[in-house]
């Protein structure tokens, strides 16, 4: 009862948190009167007060105005890339997993190849050949993380094509499209959904990340990561340029997580029994 009880705790905290920082994000243009870009040499480097409750930057920035469309760019990034993934991964997946032989020898080994190379870095020196932006960093990290999702769907697929109802579905004269489509993609969705979860925190950290590197979202538009490299210079004048973005990553990332895992132990029927 206990477990039954912190598991669905810990669902709902993970998805209050991901709801909450979503509907920030939508609202942002009403939850604050100012804009992201707004310079004001009056107010430099101001603590947080009635007026500005997170402070300002080095150049008289709302703070809490460039957090809150921050977490548009984190948030899009996340879902975009996390999306083309998804799709590479599961395709590949199904085709892998299904086929198998020649087929299934040629896309294990082109993932063998992807995971000889740390992924970060494999992102940094394509990133260093491109020109850094938001659509560049959302392709870049959903070709390079698609490839954990494969080997998951892939063995998905090797269980459910013995299986009595894709049998079935084969002797009916159904093809192999309608099988994997209709029989096979519908039962691999619940480990996917947990790993594309999860998947959403990892790029919002590697977006963050490439921001602060000065690689990934370029001044002035806001994002976590570039607010956390404003405050890197300021940090013992105005830590709060520091805090509250790293507070945003954290919390938000622990959301996704939290919802992430809660969702792999209430979809695992293994998990269930126990």
């Amino acid at each position: 009862m206990t477990a039954y009880i912190k598991k669905h705790f810990l669902f709902f905290l993970g998805l209050s948190i991901v709801l909450t920082m979503a509907v920030l994000a939508v609202f942002a243009p009403l939850l604050t009167p100012y804009t992201p870009t707004e310079q004001n040499i009056d107010k430099m480097l101001l603590a947080p007060c009635g007026e500005h409750i997170m402070g300002t930057d080095a150049i008289g920035r709302d703070v809490f105005t460039r957090l809150l469309y921050g977490a548009r760019v984190s948030l899009w990034v996340g879902f975009i890339a996390v999306g083309i993934s998804s799709c590479i991964g599961i395709t590949l997946g199904l085709i892998s997993g299904y086929f198998g032989g020649i087929v299934d020898e040629i896309i294990m080994r082109i993932v063998d190849v992807m995971l000889c190379f740390p992924s970060f870095f494999l992102i940094l020196a394509v990133i260093a050949f491109l020109e850094p932006s938001m659509s560049n960093i959302m392709i870049v990290i959903g070709l390079t993380s698609w490839t954990g999702l494969t080997r998951l769907v892939r063995a998905e697929t090797l269980s459910l094509k013995e299986r009595d109802f894709v049998s079935a579905a084969r002797l009916s004269g159904a093809g192999k499209i309608r099988i994997l489509c209709v029989h096979i993609l519908p039962n691999t969705l619940a480990p996917v959904l947990v790993s594309a979860t999860l998947g959403i925190a990892g790029a919002i950290l590697v977006e963050s990340s490439l921001s602060f590197l000065g690689l990934g979202v370029q001044p002035p538009d806001p994002s976590w990561g570039n607010i956390l490299l404003d405050g890197k210079d300021v940090l013992t004048n105005a830590p709060w340029l520091s805090l509250f973005p790293g507070l945003a990553i954290f919390i938000t990332v622990l959301g996704y997580n939290l919802l992430g895992e809660s969702l792999r132990d209430m979809l695992d029927p293994r998990l269930k029994q126990r």
